[in-house]
């Protein structure tokens, strides 16, 4: 019986990745990869077979429950097969249920970890997700709720949370502004397309204009939300970088 990795590669370019990653990709038998933002690393797997599992808003390669039996048929045949996520694996990343079903089935799964998006994004773009006497706390939700699933009270939570990220929301950007302004009130926010690589995008704008300057400016996923005082506090301080629009 073979060993499963659940790898991180990190948000944008390969530099964020974990410096073990390559010599476990080195190794590989079997590679089943997402769409990542920088390929390049999967030049490291040139021995592997290489199986593309990504999902893109109603545009899955493969359903998740495909993607865990294909895991486990692998497992199987091979010595090591690595399942490679962009950011970390378990952040929203489903890598918990792959797991989950790789030890249920008898496999050994192990897991590693890389930075998460709703952290370094918003480091790389120059807004910091906590800051003293401003934003002591701060909470990650998903844009995009699987089947099944109940969709996060965005505004509810900026009502407990100081900041607010929130990732595979390009789509829904429009219900989760509204949802904020409904439950919340109005509050800055940024958008940050292809974060940590040197297509960083970045807009700036209250909640209630957000959707607009987003689609006026061609933003689109990969991309992350952020809402809080956090985002105009970092942009009067002249920390936000790559900005393309700046509306408050």
């Amino acid at each position: 019986m073979g060993k499963v990795y659940l790898v991180g590669a990190g948000p944008g370019d390969s530099w964020l990745t974990p410096s073990c990653v390559p010599g476990i990709l080195k190794v590989a038998d079997v590679v089943l990869y997402d769409k990542l933002i920088d390929e390049s690393l999967l030049k490291n797997a040139s021995e592997a077979e290489l199986i593309y599992v990504g999902k893109a808003p109603n545009k899955h390669a493969m359903r998740q429950e495909e993607i865990n039996k294909l895991l486990v048929e692998l497992a199987k045949k091979h010595n090591i097969v690595v399942r490679l996520k962009g950011g970390d694996p378990f952040v929203l990343g489903r890598g918990d249920e792959e797991c989950d079903y790789l030890l249920e089935h008898g496999i050994e799964c192990r897991v590693i970890p890389a930075p998460t998006s709703a952290t370094a994004v918003p480091a790389c773009a120059g807004i910091p997700v906590t800051r003293r006497n401003l934003a002591n706390t701060f909470a990650v939700a998903t844009g995009r709720a699987a089947e099944g699933s109940k969709v996060p009270k965005y505004g509810e939570m900026l009502n407990v949370v100081d900041t607010l990220v929130v990732l595979m929301g390009v789509g829904k950007v429009k219900e989760i502004t509204e949802d904020i302004l409904t439950k919340h009130g109005d509050v800055p926010a940024a958008a940050i397309q292809e974060g940590c690589t040197k297509r960083q995008k970045v807009v700036l704008s209250m909640a209630s204009n957000l959707a607009e300057v987003m689609e006026r400016n061609g933003l689109e996923p990969p991309a992350i939300l952020v809402f809080g005082k956090v985002v105009k506090w970092a942009w009067k301080r002249g920390l936000v970088r790559d900005v393309v629009e700046a509306r408050f």
